[in-house]
């Protein structure tokens, strides 16, 4: 079971388990309405380090990027959901609308995004090159969105 760190804890945590010898893989995302997609992708996500931890958008980050019906699981929810995934260890919740300055913080060894990403369009892509940070893009489940779950919640309303 994961579990949510503090994000003022949490460069401090990963440098222990560094220190330890072990290797950390960080992704961010709002996982809002969780589906198969994204279980595949954490799960993928995890196969590349010891520790994984999830970059959670904050509810108010979610609203800046998804627009003012998002989200529609509050964070502390999100985050709980998240954590009860054995491919989960770890969950930090973070207010800005791109995980950069905490992924410069933490340094992962390994850092996966949506296969819709590559190095030229990836927007931390100079914080990896820095830091030395592996990227691992990850192909995603077609036609699994929670835009798609909205959309079908929605069409059935009607």
């Amino acid at each position: 079971m994961g579990q949510i760190i503090n994000r003022t804890h949490i460069a401090d945590f990963v440098q222990k388990i560094h220190e330890s010898g072990k290797t950390v893989v960080a992704t961010n995302g709002c996982f809002d309405i969780l589906h198969v997609g994204h279980v595949r992708y954490l799960q993928k996500t995890k196969s590349f380090a010891d520790y994984s931890i999830v970059l959670l958008n904050s509810d108010s980050s979610v609203k800046s990027i998804k627009g003012p019906d998002r989200p529609i699981n509050n964070e502390r929810d999100r985050a709980e959901v998240l954590c009860a995934l054995s491919c989960v260890d770890y969950v930090v919740i973070f207010d800005e609308n791109s995980p950069g300055s905490l992924l410069d913080e933490i340094k992962p060894d390994v850092y996966t995004k949506g296969g819709d990403y590559t190095m030229e369009t990836l927007p931390e892509a100079d914080i990896m090159r820095k830091n030395n940070t592996k990227v691992e893009f990850i192909t995603f489940v077609e036609g699994k969105s929670t835009t798609e779950t909205i959309n079908k919640i929605n069409k059935l309303q009607k």
